[in-house]
Formats: C-alpha cells, structure tokens, sequence
C-alpha cells in the first residue's frame, strides 16, 4: 500500500494536469468519490477529475512511478466494493459525444452515460445497446461486456464496439481496433478495467424503430402460477423478444407508487422492437397467468425506455449479488420460490432471472473479433439479487445473497456477469466471472501488460504468477 506523507503528493499530481485534485479532508473529496451505490464508500489516497485524455495520461504515469495504485470511476453504478488506497480517476467530466449518422455509429468520452447517448442518437431515428437503466455509465458497462435490454436480437454490447482509446499501464495513450492491435482489442471487450483506462470508446448505433415493451405486476402471492407460466412462455419467446421477471419486495416509501407501498409482487418487464400487434400477440399469455395488479405493456416510445425495469433513478445503498443459470426447470422454479417467494423471510428488494439466449448465444468471429472474454454465451439466464444496506437489514443482507447462490448452485453455469456479479468477497468467487480458457489468458495478459499491478482494484484479474489480492468484504 502506498502511504501518502503528506500534501506534497497532491501538489505534485495537480502541477501535472487541468483537473482537480482532492485528498482526504478536502471540501469535494466526499463529492468526488462518491458512489450511486451509497453502500460503497471509497478512500483512495487521492481523486483526480480528469477533464481529458491527456490528465490521465499524465495521472498514470505518476502513480506508476511511485507504485500507487489506480482506480477508475465514472458513475459508480458497478461499485461492488470500496477503493482504499492509492489514486482514483474520475473520469465524470470527460463528455465527449459525437452521432455519425450516415455511419450509425457514436463516439464517447468516459464519462458519457447512455441517457446522453439516446437523447443524442434519437433525431436521427438510433440508439445504442444500453442496458435496463440508461443512467450507467457507456463505457464501464461495454468493458464488462454489456448485457443489453434488447440482447436477444443484437447481442452483448461489446460485440458492438469498433475502437477505444485506452491508456495503458505504461502511460501511453492507444487507439486500439480489430486492426490495430487485435489482442488487446479483444482483451477490453470484456476483460473490465484490467489493462488500462479507457477514455474513449467508438461503437455501432442500431435503428431505434417501434417498441412494445413496459411491465407487468402481479400481486406475488401468484407467484408460483406467475413463475411456471413464464417458464412455459418463454419456451416459445421469438429469439428478438427480451424479457425478465423480478420478485420484488418494496418498502413503504412516498418513492413507490401508492398502490406497490410494501408489496410483494411480481414483476414481468418486456421489450419487443418491432410491429406493436406482434408484440401483443407474443406477450398475450403473460397476461392471462395471473390477475394483474398492473399492465403497463404497450407501444413505448424510445425516450421513456427506463420504465420497463424502474430501476432506481436516484443513489441507494444496496449489496447485489448475481450468477448465471443453466435453464429454467421445475426444479430451480421450486428453489427460486423457496428463495424469495410467498414464504420467504429473506431481506431482499429483488431477485431477478432474466432471459439469455438469443444473438447474445452467438459465438463471435474469431478471425476478426480475436478471442472472447465475455461471460454468458453459455447461459439459458441471469440471475441477480439485491438487498438494502439499511441499519435494520444490513447485517442480513449479505448472507441472503450468499444463501441465494448457494441455494442457485446446482442449477448454475458455474460462472457470472462480471457487470451483475456484485460484492466480490473471495478470489475464487471474483474468477467466476471468466470462463477457464479467458480467466487464464486474462491472467497471462495481466502480467505481460500490467506487471506492477497497478490496476487492482475493483473486478481485477491476478496476474500470472502473481500472488492473490486481499479482498475487502
């Protein structure tokens, strides 16, 4: 661990670039390292908010020369666990956009989020391949692969990207293609932060046409006839149709909507793009499982995209955990109602499968895209669980979501979303998500590319050799 000795440091780092610097104790250093997972509260050593490429570059080189190591953040929407030392990068401020709309294709700093995307893509009739909230951030998403809304018909985001412009461990600023530098092309597309910061990221931009989508609510003491109707429906599900359902637990807070104020119900989301009829006549036996508390499928226009999961739209503090699953049998649908059905005292908001499959089972080309390291091409679904770290219910919440995959196990792929892996309490858990083959060739690539190990923190790959980090749990 790097041990600052005094401001000295600071001053050094702030001579060097055109953001801000803050250590501990300064007046937006709290502001600075704040997480939208209020759960997690990082203390690095010392924060920059880079306003450019160049002040990371500079930012890079300067912990590299004197062994500190380097963080990442854009949002903090994937903050698992909290940073402790060493320098973090903010990279909020770094909002470079630009729609090429005769290419369908977008550019964006690190600090872009997908709402931006959209807004600036929709006058142009596109969009791009964002997740269920578009308040995350692009390019921390695409570096963990990207599990879009509408995978099912265009695949993970990452197969999606055409260059980034990365800094590497060494302080070079790259830009990196199929072309350029295939390895380590490839290596970013879902190997997370492991080999640099990325402080820009060119992708394809898709056709935003119609969209039926939205959710349904059941009141979840249905759950059991919700589940095993979902279980037949999705049998037949078009490979384009998308679709998750959440047991959810709500609190009794004015945020709810007055009729789901300390619920439990059942909610079905769903997104189709394509003709609204269609889209009807495909969801239409959802809506005949169960008496439905409210139906809020119908055509969607593009803008309010976030109503079909309502993830929440402002900070909370939550712990999350998630793994993938093999296909939704009787036997798993006996243990997820076990888990968090009618009966289930377990202290969590939500537990979610969501639907695989689809253009996100396609294998990519490995003669053009290089290898790949993203999780999940095996998987039938995702599954993810979230507890509140309130005072009540904080003590509890973590053994629930470990109780949660130890309850999912037999019925996993063995692996994870690095995007919805949540807290990472153990090395062995953490290399749950990458597959063998990539957890090996990541590692090899870590020591070659990154042989101090500068970039520890977060979901981070042990080099080859290397000796196992300690995890803050």
């Amino acid at each position: 661990m790097h041990i600052l000795s005094s401001h000295t440091e600071k001053t050094e780092l702030q001579l060097l670039v055109r953001g801000l610097v803050y250590a501990p104790g300064d007046p937006h250093y709290d502001a600075e390292v704040a997480a939208f997972n209020l759960a997690t509260r990082h203390t690095p050593d010392l924060v920059l908010s880079a306003v450019n490429a160049d002040d990371v570059v500079a930012a890079v080189r300067w912990a590299a020369a004197r062994g500190m190591s380097i963080s990442v953040q854009s949002t903090g929407h994937g903050a698992a666990n909290a940073i402790t030392d060493g320098l973090l990068i903010s990279t909020r401020l770094m909002l470079e956009l630009f729609i090429d709309p005769d290419e369908r294709t977008a550019r964006v700093g690190a600090g872009v989020r997908w709402r931006d995307v959209l807004r600036a893509a929709a006058p142009y009739g596109l969009m791009g391949l964002h997740g269920s909230s578009t308040d995350v951030g692009v390019v921390g998403y695409t570096l963990g692969g990207g599990l879009p809304l509408l995978g099912r018909k265009y695949g993970f985001a990452s197969d999606h990207v055409l260059a980034f412009d990365v800094v590497t461990p060494d302080g070079v600023l790259r830009r990196v293609d199929a072309a350029s530098d295939p390895r380590l092309f490839a290596l970013l597309r879902g190997g997370k932060g492991n080999f640099g910061i990325v402080t820009a990221m060119e992708f394809s931009l898709f056709p935003a046409g119609e969209l039926f989508a939205g959710g349904i609510f059941y009141d979840g003491g249905h759950s059991r006839d919700v589940l095993a109707g979902f279980r037949e429906w999705i049998r037949h599900l078009p490979a384009e149709a998308s679709a998750s359902l959440a047991f959810l637990r709500l609190p009794d807070m004015e945020e709810v909507p007055a009729f789901l104020r300390g619920k439990f119900v059942m909610h079905l989301r769903f997104a189709w793009q394509g003709d609204a009829a269609e889209g009807a006549q495909i969801l239409a036996p959802m809506r005949e499982v169960a008496p439905v508390l409210l139906d809020g499928a119908g055509p969607l226009p593009y803008a309010r995209v976030d109503e079909i999961h309502a993830d929440p739209e402002r900070p909370v503090p939550v712990r999350e955990g998630g793994m993938l699953l093999r296909d939704l049998d009787a036997g798993l649908e006996d243990a997820l109602l076990r888990l968090a059905g009618p009966g289930s005292t377990a202290p969590l908001l939500l537990a979610e499968i969501r639907l695989m499959g689809g253009a996100l089972a396609r294998p990519l080309n490995a003669e053009v895209a290089g290898f790949d390291y993203v999780g999940g091409r095996d998987a039938a679904l995702s599954f993810f669980a979230v507890g509140i770290m309130v005072p009540q219910l904080a003590h509890l919440v973590p053994a629930a979501i470990q109780e949660a995959r130890e309850v999912l196990e037999p019925f996993g792929t063995g692996g994870t979303a690095v995007n919805l892996h949540g807290h990472l309490t153990s090395p062995e858990l953490a290399s749950r998500a990458w597959p063998e083959a990539a957890r090996e060739r990541l590692s090899k690539a870590k020591a070659e590319l990154d042989p101090k190990n500068l970039f520890r923190h977060g979901h981070a790959i042990q080099p080859a050799a290397g000796q196992l980090r300690t995890f803050v749990a």
